[in-house]
């Protein structure tokens, strides 16, 4: 197993170092000037010229490259031009917010989609198995912003029971930040007022954009479900007369799960990218509103940032899968 685990790592180095010289390639390679938007219409050009030493962008491209990727190695993002601030604490400071609504998606996703998908694929060709089919659809070509938009005018204009957006009340003390999650910080407080009120400005955005990855997870578990209900062992354990639930759950659902562990590390890396328009519809102060500032103002670093916080993680979530894989199917660590 450990052999396992070393040799998924050694492979995501090249992954890594490929996604750092894209990044940097693709925001040295766009049109616009952020130097001189950086310092002003009213910068004079020996202004400009000293802002750009100062930023290390007068130097040669490859130059640039490689002292981007010796502070990395400190882990030193860069410094915006805009805030002067570095970029890593500005992404500290961000980053919980997305990546607590992203893992509640998921969360919700995962705890729905499975078993649907195993009870659609045991009753499949029945009435529940139609009906998830036309929801799936449904869920797959709303987009995100479009729902967010549906379940605020439904939720919080007309019944009024979920607040319109932001992560709190202007009025609500944030508790002691432990982990940056306010839900679980407010538990590790014994805050419950404040944790039901954080679970309530975040049930709409999750639940927005949790429906696509629960779609697909339930039509990939179904697939997968009957694929393996027609496997041989399958067959043999029904007629030993083993119970049907015993069946379904021990031998069915945990090699059906496998191929679904794929489409679940992908949407996690997904959804951590497609963030921005369910932010920017319910006000969340995540990495979607900074990248986007940053964007609308050339500013690069922390655009570069942004897209190599997500990219780690993504390789991580997608490590994550790889090891689980190894858990779930012995045979996967030796192949």
């Amino acid at each position: 197993m450990l052999y396992f685990i070393l040799r998924r790592i050694l492979l995501l180095i090249p992954v890594v170092i490929g996604l750092t010289v894209i990044m940097f390639a693709i925001a040295r390679l766009l049109p616009g000037d952020p130097v001189s938007l950086a310092a002003g219409p009213n910068a004079t050009q020996s202004e400009i010229d000293a802002l750009a030493r100062e930023f290390g962008l007068d130097q040669p491209i490859w130059t640039q490259y490689f002292d981007y990727l010796s502070g990395l190695l400190h882990g030193d993002l860069g410094t915006s031009l805009l805030t002067r601030r570095p970029v890593a604490a500005d992404i500290a400071a961000y980053l919980p917010a997305t990546l607590e609504l992203v893992i509640a998606a998921m969360l919700i996703a995962v705890c729905i989609g499975i078993p649907l998908g195993l009870a659609t694929a045991v009753w499949r060709n029945r009435w529940p198995d139609y009906l998830s089919q036309v929801v799936a659809i449904g869920a797959i070509s709303m987009p995100r912003f479009f729902l967010g938009l549906l379940l605020q005018l439904c939720f919080a204009m007309w019944l009024m029971w979920l607040p319109l957006g932001g992560r709190l009340p202007i009025i609500v003390i944030p508790p002691p930040t432990v982990t940056g999650f306010l839900t679980i910080d407010s538990l590790l407080a014994g805050d419950m007022h404040t944790f039901v009120t954080a679970l309530r400005h975040l049930a709409m955005p999750a639940i927005a954009m949790s429906l696509s990855p629960l779609a697909t997870i339930m039509r990939m578990m179904r697939a997968s479900t009957i694929e393996v209900m027609g496997q041989d062992y399958v067959t043999t354990a029904r007629a030993l007369g083993l119970p049907r639930a015993k069946i379904i759950l021990k031998y069915i659902a945990r090699n059906a799960v496998s191929a679904t562990l794929t489409v679940i590390g992908l949407y996690f890396g997904w959804l951590l990218g497609g963030t921005v328009l369910v932010e920017t519809v319910f006000d969340w102060p995540g990495l979607g509103l900074y990248a986007t500032k940053a964007i609308i103002s050339q500013d690069m670093m922390p655009v570069i940032g942004v897209a190599l916080v997500i990219g780690l993680m993504f390789v991580a979530a997608n490590l994550v899968i790889d090891l689980l894989y190894g858990v779930i199917n012995p045979k996967v660590r030796y192949s």
